[in-house]
This record gives structure tokens, C-alpha cells and sequence, in this order.
């Protein structure tokens, strides 16, 4: 597979097309389209880099999985996964060697309190559950210690406070966002809240938003402030959580994006100033500056993450921006590409650098190690994590190695090896 690095757009507002997307396990035969390969791609040599110095240092690395025996959402056959997969990262070259296999059921996505002494996931099935798991920080491997009712369905996704006092999960299925109580051991404890997102969208997809999908929650760095995203009611949900642990509206209770744009994940710049929402169901990043005291958000951009010549089907799926502040990157599930943008560092608004090839198909989760030096594209529908060395002089993506492991969904990074 190849990679490119288009010209550089100029800088303006854009809007992306219509897309669609897969919903729940029983549609993955849907995914099939995403084996067309990314024709704005442009042939370069794999580069593994090990001659060359980095400052990326060895870490523990876990990955969620979609399970077996179902077929994964948006997949194309049944998946092999057994639960999370834990590596330790070759700071050469971002290499993964696997360490342990934890089984569970649909642990699609981790979270690490600050800690890094604990591990949480979600079960997403019919009926979520959130799951806790102690970190051994000399070996990386985790161990079991409890798992609690999400009170809704298809949990989604997973947070730790800052505070390491609560954790925060999505429920996609029911389009609402529950918070636990940590306690002491790190085990979860009661649940304190369970907001519930109301509305639909006006997109193209009414099966996509005919109600509210909880698909993110997070906070802003300070901690201050709580964001509940809804894929199906094109909103990001703003909250506050008090001393009790409930999740009440803010005074500017919630950020609307475009009708039908279906906002699945979103992330703030290191200055805490700015944050981006990935619009899903349009193949688009909007761009707001971000008032931390009153937890408010402004328009500021609106950038398509798609080639202006790529016509086929297309869904987002992850957003990061880089610890310099100086890059942000989605993931495109039908293109099966990173897309590479610049940040201003006056505005926050963004400027296309390129595409790059993931190397598969369906690049559902990618992370950055905290070094700043690797991207991890977790390539679902083929069983692989692309790994890229990150120029650091321009934010382009340099192709590292491949790393083989079952329906992988979500990277997140542990402690130092």
C-alpha cells in the first residue's frame, strides 16, 4: 500500500459530503467498501527508522478489541480478538511485542487513570458494562478486579477525571453517559450520575440519528468542565460535576455542529484554549475556541478530512492532536487513511498537510505516545496497527512497521517499560 502528501490546502472553511456508517455487530458485512484503497495515495518506501535517534522510551501499550466470535461493527468477518492485548512498544521503531491477553468480552476501549496504576474498559454489548483492571507498573500486565452495569447499551467509550476520583462512560445504544465513584483500590464503586442526552439529528442516516448516541465523554484539561459528544443529536452535551459526583448542564448546557455532521469524538488543544470536533457522518473537523472558565465553545472552522477527489464512502473515527500542539490527525474508515493538518498557532484553525495510507482497512482507533514520535493506526477490518514515525519538522507521517493483532479498536499508553 502507498502513501501521499497532497499540497497543502488553503486555508478556508469546508464542509464535507454524505457519508455513512455501520451500526452494531449484526451490519459489519457492511464494511466491505473498505477495501478500496486511498487513490490520492502516491507510492514512498517503508522506512523503520531504527538508525535514527528518538526520544520516544519503551511503554506498556494496550489495545481494545472487538471479540469474537461476532462480526465487529463495520466489519467483514467474524473477529479472532479474545479481550485486551497488552505490548511493550520498541522505542527503535514503535514495534509492539505482546505481553499478556486478557480475556473479555468487547473491551473496544481502554482508558488509564493518571496514575497509570489502573486500567478501565468498556463491554461493548447489548447490555454495557464498565470494567476495572490493576496495572502492575513493573510488567505492564493488569488483573481483574471488577466490572459494574453502564445502565444502557453498546458502551462506547471511557474516561478517567483527572481527579482519578470518577470514571465517565459513553452508552451508544441508549445515548446516555453514566459516572462511577473510584474507590481506593481502584476498583469502581457506586454509579453517581447517569445523564441522559435528548434530540436527533436532520442527516441523511435517520437509522444513525433517529435518537441520541453517547459516543465520547471527556473532560477539559483542568478537569473543570465535562463533555458528553451525541453522534445522534449533533451536539457536544456541555457538564458540570459536583461534589456528589451528578452531572448537571452547564450554564451553556451544550455546542451544536451542523445538522446530520454526527460528532463521534472530540479533542483539546495542549493550551486549552481550542477544541476539535470530528464529524463522522460528513467526513469533517470543526474547529471552536473554547472558553474553559464558562465551558463555552465558538466557531472558529469547518474543514473537510477527505481529497477533493475521493468519491467513494467515507466515515471518521478518531482525532488527536499532537503533544507540541503543532499537528492534529482523524483516521477515514473508507479512504483508510490518516489525514495530517497543521494548527495555527495564533488561531487554532487548521490547514491539510496530506493523506498517508494506513496500510488496511477500517482504521478505527490511533493514538500518539506521549514522546510525540509514533502514531498508532489501528486497522480493524485486517487485523493490523500501522505504525508512523512523525516528522517533527513538518507533522508528515513516515511509514514505520506493521503490527499484527486481532480486530484492534483502541490504542492507549501505560507506563515505562
Amino acid at each position: 500500500m502507498a502513501s501521499s502528501e497532497n499540497s497543502r490546502h488553503d486555508r478556508k472553511a469546508q464542509t464535507g459530503g454524505f457519508t455513512r456508517r455501520e451500526f452494531l455487530p449484526f451490519l459489519g458485512a457492511a464494511a466491505a467498501m473498505a477495501s478500496i484503497a486511498p487513490q490520492a495515495l502516491a507510492a514512498t518506501s517503508s522506512d523503520r527508522s531504527k538508525s535514527k535517534p528518538s526520544d520516544a522510551v519503551a511503554r506498556f501499550v494496550y489495545i481494545g478489541t472487538y471479540t469474537a466470535p461476532d462480526v465487529p461493527p463495520g466489519g467483514t468477518h467474524p473477529s479472532t480478538a479474545v479481550g485486551i492485548y497488552v505490548f511493550r512498544m520498541d522505542p527503535s521503531d514503535g514495534n509492539l511485542t505482546q505481553l499478556q491477553v486478557v480475556p473479555a468480552s468487547n473491551p473496544s476501549y481502554v482508558a488509564i487513570d493518571p496514575a497509570q496504576t489502573h486500567l478501565y474498559s468498556v463491554n461493548e454489548d447489548m447490555a454495557g458494562h464498565v470494567s476495572a483492571y490493576a496495572l502492575n507498573q513493573g510488567n505492564g500486565t493488569l488483573s481483574f478486579l471488577n466490572t459494574a452495569p453502564a445502565n444502557g447499551s453498546f458502551t462506547t467509550h471511557i474516561s478517567v477525571h483527572p481527579s482519578s476520583a470518577y470514571l465517565f462512560a459513553a452508552n451508544y445504544g441508549t445515548g446516555n453517559f453514566p459516572a462511577y465513584r473510584i474507590l481506593a483500590d481502584g476498583s469502581i464503586g457506586p454509579m453517581t450520575a447517569l445523564f441522559q442526552s435528548v434530540g436527533n439529528g436532520t442527516g441523511p442516516q435517520p437509522d444513525r440519528q433517529e435518537g441520541p448516541h453517547a459516543h465520547q465523554i471527556l473532560t477539559d484539561l483542568g478537569g473543570g468542565h465535562v463533555f458528553g459528544v451525541d453522534l445522534g443529536g449533533d451536539k457536544v452535551n456541555a457538564l458540570n460535576l459536583d461534589s456528589a459526583g451528578v452531572l448537571n448542564p452547564n450554564t451553556v448546557p451544550f455546542v451544536p455542529v451542523a445538522s446530520g455532521s454526527g460528532p463521534r469524538h472530540m479533542a483539546f488543544h495542549p493550551d486549552g484554549q481550542h477544541a476539535y470536533v470530528l464529524d463522522e457522518l460528513v467526513s469533517s473537523v470543526t474547529v471552536f475556541n473554547y472558553d474553559a472558565t464558562r465551558g463555552a465553545f465558538i466557531w472558529a472552522q469547518t474543514i473537510r478530512t477527505l481529497p477533493d477527489d475521493f468519491t467513494g464512502t467515507n466515515t471518521t473515527a478518531e482525532i488527536r492532536v499532537h503533544p507540541s500542539g503543532r499537528f492534529l490527525y482523524n483516521t477515514n474508515r473508507g479512504h483508510n487513511s490518516v489525514t495530517m493538518f497543521e494548527i495555527d498557532e495564533d488561531t487554532g484553525t487548521l490547514d491539510v498537510i496530506g493523506w498517508e495510507s494506513t496500510r488496511g482497512e477500517w482504521p478505527r482507533g490511533m493514538n500518539i505516545d506521549p514522546s510525540g514520535t509514533f502514531l498508532y493506526a489501528a486497522n480493524q477490518n485486517t487485523d493490523s496497527i500501522a505504525v508512523f514515525r512523525i516528522q517533527p519538522s513538518n507533522g508528515k507521517l513516515r511509514f514505520s512497521t506493521l503490527v499484527h493483532t486481532p480486530t484492534p479498536v483502541d490504542v492507549e499508553f501505560g507506563p515505562v517499560a
